[in-house]
């Protein structure tokens, strides 16, 4: 049975859900992980090599199972946002948000007057290709657009408090994701999310995201220890690892099994 897409109201209700990056620019690799049972696949545009084309045929794949799809742009840019948001995307994860102006940027990208900017057209797949119900069309895709903030470095955790003073935040932003692995390198332990300097940053800063109301997001997860620990810290938006990561071990595993013998 297919699952209904409900990604953003079981963010609110204070769910705790999961899905992977994904990298391989493939509609039928994404069908096949969104019909896993993930919550939700990230169509990765900064690291991975889609084209729009692709990544709206992989927002269909996913859909199909009832899964949310969410792409990260390559960076914080109108038109980026503004073409992932019109082939359907349920939201978009903005990168490299270091102040409160780059937070005021992405909700201005992606949302509609009065809240943003966002180019209008009903002519698009968001939009469902025609005038049918346009005067209602910013209304609906403002309530339902996900933004997710990314935050990288010292710039945006030195900030974040300026960044949660922004009127009526937690109306505008869904998630506000901490890069551990980009954190870690930004205090000078580069890749040591486990440091205890490190999981000090990420505890303060999941602290004052939720005390806002928003839900906090990140990936330092290496086994169950790891997931239970960010959990209990109130992180709600998971991050699993990529699509093509999850691939090379999987046969990097079978082959060091099946053929043990072989191979000596």
């Amino acid at each position: 049975m297919k699952r209904k897409t409900g990604l953003k109201d079981s963010l609110k209700k204070g769910k705790v859900v999961y899905g992977p990056w994904c990298v391989i620019p493939s509609p039928s690799t994404i069908n096949v992980i969104a019909a896993a049972g993930v919550d939700f696949v990230i169509i990765d545009m900064e690291h991975g090599p889609h084209s729009f084309e692709t990544a709206e045929d992989m927002i269909r794949a996913a859909e199909v199972e009832g899964c949310t799809a969410i792409v990260r742009v390559a960076k914080n840019d109108e038109s980026l946002i503004l073409s992932a948001l019109d082939i359907g995307a349920a939201g978009v994860i903005v990168p490299h948000i270091e102040s409160r102006q780059d937070a005021e940027e992405a909700i201005s990208y992606a949302k509609y007057f009065p809240v943003g900017e966002r180019g209008f057209s009903p002519f698009t797949r968001a939009g469902g290709y025609s005038l049918n119900d346009v005067r209602d069309h910013a209304v609906k895709q403002n309530g339902k657009t996900m933004i997710i903030l990314l935050l990288e470095g010292k710039g945006g955790v030195n900030n974040l408090d300026d960044i949660l003073s922004i009127k009526d935040i937690r109306k505008k932003i869904d998630v506000i994701y901490i890069g551990a692995y980009d954190l870690s390198q930004a205090i000078g332990y580069p890749g040591q999310v486990d440091h205890p300097e490190v999981r000090k940053q990420l505890e303060a800063c999941i602290k004052k995201i939720r005390g806002k109301g928003i839900a906090a997001g990140g990936y330092v997860a290496k086994n169950d220890s790891d997931i239970r620990w960010m959990t209990e810290l109130g992180m709600q938006f998971i991050t699993l690892m990529p699509d093509c990561t999850i691939l090379f071990h999987a046969f990097e595993s079978f082959y060091k099994t099946a053929f043990a013998k072989e191979r000596q």
